[in-house]
C-alpha cells in the first residue's frame, strides 16, 4: 500500500499503521515489520488522507526594488530613494515619468517615489555630490542633490530632499543622503515623495522607473 503523506508522519504514526522502523544511525538503515498489527490502519489513513487534503500555508509575498546593472559587472547601479513604489494619481497629477503637467504644456521630468516626511532619503547611484540646489526659486526649503558617476556617465537628482551631504563628498549607493521635506505647505494633500531623475551620458533625462524595478521575493 503507498501513502503519499507517509514521510509526514513521526515514527509513532508510523508504528500504528504497521510499520516498525527499526534505527540504525551508524549504518542509516531502515526496515519494515509487515507482520506488525494492522487494526490500526483506517484510522491512520484517515490522518494520512486529512494532511494530503490540508491546504497549503500562505506564503507572504514583499517587494523589493532592483536596481539596473548598466556597466555588467554584476552589481546593480541604482537604487530605489524611498522603498516605496512611485506616487499614484492625485489632486496634483501622477508620478509617473511623461505624466503631464500644467495642462499637458510639459511632461514630468522624473518618477516620484512615495515617502513620509521625515523618513531618511537614499543614495539612487553612487558617484559624487556635484550640487545642492533649489527645487524652486521661491521654495527655499525645498532642495534637491545631483549626484553624478563619472565611470557610468549619469546624473541622478534626488528633489525634496533636506541634505545631509555636502558639495563633492563620496556618495556608496543607497546610503541615507538626507531627510526627506514636507510638501503640504506648497501642495496640500498632495502625496510626499522623493522626485528622482536620471540623466544619461548625453543629457537626456530618462524613465528612473525603468532602471530600478520591482520583484516579489518571498518574506524572511
Amino acid at each position: 500500500m503507498h501513502f503519499p503523506a507517509l514521510k509526514k508522519l513521526p515514527p509513532q504514526a508510523r508504528i500504528a499503521l504497521g510499520l516498525t522502523v527499526l534505527f540504525a544511525p551508524m549504518a542509516g538503515l531502515a526496515m519494515e515489520n509487515p507482520h506488525a498489527n494492522r487494526s490500526a490502519r483506517p484510522a491512520v489513513q484517515t490522518l494520512l488522507n486529512r494532511l494530503d487534503e490540508a491546504p497549503p500555508q500562505p506564503v507572504r509575498m514583499e517587494t523589493v526594488w532592483k536596481g539596473a546593472d548598466v556597466d555588467g559587472d554584476g552589481a546593480p547601479d541604482f537604487a530605489n530613494p524611498t522603498g516605496a513604489a512611485p506616487r499614484e494619481h492625485d489632486d496634483f497629477g501622477n508620478g509617473a515619468f511623461g505624466a503631464r503637467r500644467d495642462g499637458g504644456s510639459r511632461r514630468h521630468e522624473g518618477v516620484d517615489y512615495v515617502a513620509i516626511a521625515g523618513q531618511a532619503a537614499k543614495a539612487p547611484m553612487s558617484g559624487y555630490v556635484t550640487k545642492i540646489g533649489y527645487a524652486y526659486a521661491d521654495a527655499p526649503d525645498l532642495r534637491f542633490i545631483e549626484i553624478t558617476n563619472p565611470a557610468l556617465g549619469y546624473v541622478a537628482r534626488a528633489f525634496y530632499v533636506d541634505p545631509d551631504v555636502e558639495v563633492g563628498q563620496t556618495i556608496r549607493l543607497g546610503q541615507a543622503i538626507g531627510t526627506v521635506a514636507s510638501l503640504q505647505k506648497h501642495y496640500p494633500g498632495i502625496t510626499d515623495h522623493v522626485h528622482l531623475e536620471v540623466i544619461k551620458p548625453g543629457g537626456r533625462r530618462i524613465n528612473a522607473a525603468a532602471l530600478i524595478q520591482p520583484k516579489l521575493v518571498v518574506a524572511a
